[in-house]
């Protein structure tokens, strides 16, 4: 029976307060792996991991290069670098921005999708203009969940 143990969360900035609940209404033995893009500012350090650990649910921790992904755990992406998935482990790159975004979040939706297919939930709290979107369209081409909660525009 397949799983869906790898979860993909993108949040555009205003998003912090829809990650603090989400996280705080997952079990500390969650099931999966659960990755967080939120849009930030590249010139400033994130605080994003302290504020979801404070909720005292999963681990939360910066994603870091090459390491390998830990079931159970809540990654978030760093600034000015975007989070990608491969089998096993994560990737932090500086590749281009995507939606005037690093991170964005269809990077992270994509790279997902590639690597476990019908393993992935996507989940697109809110969203700048139409970061994600496309990223949970090639989620569900390739057989997993996919669901836009909020949809915010300018």
């Amino acid at each position: 029976m397949m799983t869906h143990d790898i979860v993909v969360m993108g949040a555009s900035a205003g998003g912090v307060q829809a990650l603090q609940s989400l996280v705080r209404a997952l079990p500390q033995d969650f099931p999966a792996s659960v990755f967080i893009v939120l849009h930030m500012s590249a010139e400033a350090p994130s605080l994003l991991a302290e504020i979801l650990n404070r909720e005292k649910g999963m681990p939360v921790v910066q994603a870091a290069d090459g390491a390998p992904i830990g079931r159970a755990r809540i990654y978030v992406a760093n600034p000015d670098h975007h989070l990608l998935i491969e089998r096993g482990y994560m990737r932090v790159t500086r590749g281009p921005r995507e939606n005037r975004h690093r991170p964005a979040i269809d990077p992270l939706f994509r790279s997902a999708a590639r690597a476990y297919g019908p393993r992935v939930v996507g989940v697109l709290l809110s969203g700048l203009l139409d970061d994600g979107t496309s990223g949970l369209e090639v989620i569900k081409a390739r057989g997993g969940l996919s669901s836009a909660l909020c949809r915010l525009t300018p």
